[in-house]
């Protein structure tokens, strides 16, 4: 087909406009790593730009030996595992039945689903409830409202739904109940939307601020998000390493330990994220389509 001279004019801009985009969105990054690994003089001078000055790991060193960043990375990772684990299964044990057609109840349960979407408790109520249970202070406030995120749910059903009902007829001939046609068929034929919601559910409670703040007491139990805000909006974190090593004053600086944490933070994420990047479009495109 000839490419005519509006289309290439147009797909010259959509190019010109996605690259400006996507450099916009890659530059803070790229500075937030230069400025980790460069020596505290180029920090301070203000020379450092998209490229590290110097190449050291001093600010990481001093991150790790003189800060609670290691206890704050160990508390996201248990936050994340074992949320992550309790909302898919609670997710997938919600979607399967209301995907069946022969379920009872399946359109008022999937109505009041839909409820709390556009109806919210407030913050209030919210703590009041999660008190009277005893839940504060407690990881468990950020695990037990998790677990059902609607969304996910007819994202899901939506994708289980459409697996042909030919595989599951011929799976119950050979002597399938429920649970074995939800584990041996729907499952396996479902890894977009497992990997997609997964990946939802990692990044939420990875990222847990708002909820940590307001529910955890105890400075101890903070994970990695609420100690890195509070590093970068505290001048007192140099103070800090120069208590613990009087020698790494000469070497840090403020916004390389800032910087430092950020990237610790966001790292795991972006580790995680190109490995499940396959399934991320088939997963939401499949699953969001009919419902």
């Amino acid at each position: 087909m000839k490419v005519v001279f509006g289309d290439k004019l147009f797909y010259a801009l959509n190019y010109a406009v996605l690259t400006l985009i996507g450099l916009s969105c890659l530059f803070p990054l790229l500075h937030i790593i230069a400025v980790s690994l460069s020596e505290s003089r180029a920090v301070d001078s203000g020379l450092v730009s998209v490229l590290p000055v110097g190449w050291v790991i001093d600010s990481y060193k001093a991150l790790i030996d003189n800060t609670r960043i290691l206890p704050a990375f160990g508390n996201s990772l248990h936050i994340t595992v074992v949320g992550t684990a309790l909302s898919m299964a609670a997710t997938i044990l919600t979607a399967y039945p209301l995907s069946r057609p022969y379920f009872y109840g399946r359109r008022p349960i999937t109505l009041a689903l839909v409820f709390t979407m556009l109806f919210g408790s407030g913050l209030i109520p919210h703590y009041l409830v999660m008190k009277q249970f005893g839940l504060i202070n407690s990881y468990w406030v950020l695990w037990l409202p998790a677990l059902i995120n609607t969304y996910n749910v007819l994202v899901m059903r939506t994708f289980f739904a459409n697996i042909p009902g030919e595989v599951e007829e011929a799976a119950r001939i050979d002597g399938c109940g429920e649970w074995m046609n939800l584990f041996r068929i729907v499952l396996p034929l479902s890894l977009p939307v497992l990997a997609t919601i997964t990946l939802f559910n990692a990044v939420g409670f990875w990222n847990s601020f708002m909820n940590v703040l307001i529910y955890i007491n105890e400075t101890r139990k903070y994970n990695l998000t609420v100690l890195v805000q509070q590093m970068i909006r505290s001048d007192s974190i140099l103070s800090e390493v120069m208590s613990a090593q009087p020698g790494d004053i000469a070497s840090v600086t403020n916004e390389g330990i800032k910087a430092a944490g950020i990237m610790v933070m966001i790292v795991p994420m972006m580790l995680i994220y190109p490995f499940l990047q396959k399934y991320f479009v088939k997963g939401v495109m499949l699953g969001s389509v009919k419902g």
